[in-house]
């Protein structure tokens, strides 16, 4: 839809024409995975799929709210109402956002609003469409009530009403991702102090690719296996008497490991550890190539070997999201990984342009030859982040 229609549907809903519509983008999560819980780095892209808002105030403390993706009309909700883990629906993500941004103190939202929401994220993909809907949100509020917020400040308050009002334990890199990432470049964020770099990133102009590959496999963050790996990771924190796995350096994780042995701690929470630990250092690693203008082709194998890590000690991958790994670098990929939380969602998978094609059909055909449902390939574009459109 295009920021007239979403507008044209919001008069027709609302009987009046909305304030102003926004975008909030979904995100590609390059490399660095299940660190952003532990303090650690991430470096995720903003992908051209968004959560777009038109949006009015009002000022009787009602918000209403209405989606063209979700059957049903619109839903009215108390703003004084709002109680966390009170609404397991979609309305939960935006409705949160209201709750957020009110018990900061941001009081200006009680007089409540009008949104009308659409987008084209793929849910349950593991590219951040519950994040993208909470964006656009908490900008358009930001901007309809002159809250003042930065943006890694309106991230914040959208990963609080996930982990608060949702119930998802979710780290910052999501909402940070739809919120603050550039054109063509990705974003290098450190998610202890959110500090952050923007690495240009930019393939087309190598001669390279990188596809998303949505294995269509559902799946949920607020279901317990996630939650059960971040209690996990807690536990090897406090075992090792740090205030986060971000504090193991990589140099040390042998000796790390040896005294959780010491300590007690089992095999589950020793993998957990040693995937975090290096998954930090395999950030790095890519941040480095890419700013050292060499090979970018060189994060291939990094790619790769996240993805085996994922699999083998954060046990969070499916069968299909290891299919996808294993087709594409046998049909000649430069490399490959699970994007995403896991247990379903999305890879990404980095190819010579030229080879784009070939590899996404070998992909295809290994599905079919599986009896798995056909994947959705597409070409992922860093792209702009959260702003105003209308």
């Amino acid at each position: 839809m295009t920021t007239v229609d979403v507008a044209e549907a919001f008069e027709g809903l609302y009987g009046s024409a909305p304030e102003g519509v926004w975008a909030a983008p979904g995100r590609v999560n390059l490399i660095g995975e299940h660190t952003d819980y532990n303090d650690g780095f991430v470096m995720p892209f903003a992908l051209p799929h968004t959560a777009v808002a038109a949006v009015s105030r009002r000022t009787d403390g009602v918000l209403r709210l209405h989606s063209s993706d979700v059957e049903g009309g619109v839903v009215e909700l108390g703003i004084d109402a709002l109680t966390p883990e009170s609404d397991k629906n979609w309305t939960a993500y935006p409705a949160g956002v209201v709750w957020a941004l009110r018990d900061a103190g941001h009081t200006a939202v009680s007089a409540g609003a009008d949104i009308h929401l659409t987008s084209t994220v793929p849910t349950g993909a593991g590219l951040s469409s519950s994040a993208a809907l909470e964006v656009v949100v908490a900008l358009a509020l930001n901007d309809l009530y002159e809250l003042g917020l930065e943006r890694w400040q309106l991230a914040r308050l959208c990963q609080r009403a996930e982990n608060v009002y949702v119930g998802a334990p979710t780290g910052i890199m999501d909402q940070t991702a739809s919120a603050c990432c550039e054109q063509g470049h990705a974003l290098f964020l450190d998610t202890r102090d959110l500090s952050q770099q923007q690495i240009p990133f930019d393939l087309a102009a190598e001669g390279m690719r990188l596809l998303v590959v949505d294995t269509q496999v559902k799946h949920s963050h607020s279901e317990g296996e996630y939650g059960k790996r971040r209690a996990g990771c807690e536990r090897g924190a406090e075992l090792l008497d740090v205030d986060a796995l971000r504090d193991v350096a990589y140099e040390n994780l042998g000796a790390a490991l040896a005294g959780l042995a010491d300590a007690g701690a089992d095999d589950e929470v020793r993998r957990l550890v040693r995937h975090v630990v290096t998954e930090d250092h395999r950030v790095e690693r890519v941040v480095t190539l890419l700013k050292s203008g060499g090979d970018t082709r060189a994060i291939g194998p990094v790619l790769t070997e996240g993805h085996a890590s994922l699999r083998d000690d954060f046990q969070v991958s499916c069968p299909e999201l290891d299919l996808v790994v294993e087709a594409a670098v046998e049909a000649g990929a430069l490399g490959a990984r699970m994007t995403g939380g896991g247990f379903g969602g999305s890879a990404i998978v980095l190819v010579e342009a030229e080879d784009a094609e070939r590899v996404g059909k070998a992909v295809e055909e290994a599905f079919a030859a599986a009896g798995f449902v056909p994947p959705r390939v597409f070409a992922a574009v860093p792209s702009a982040g959260a702003r105003r459109v209308g």
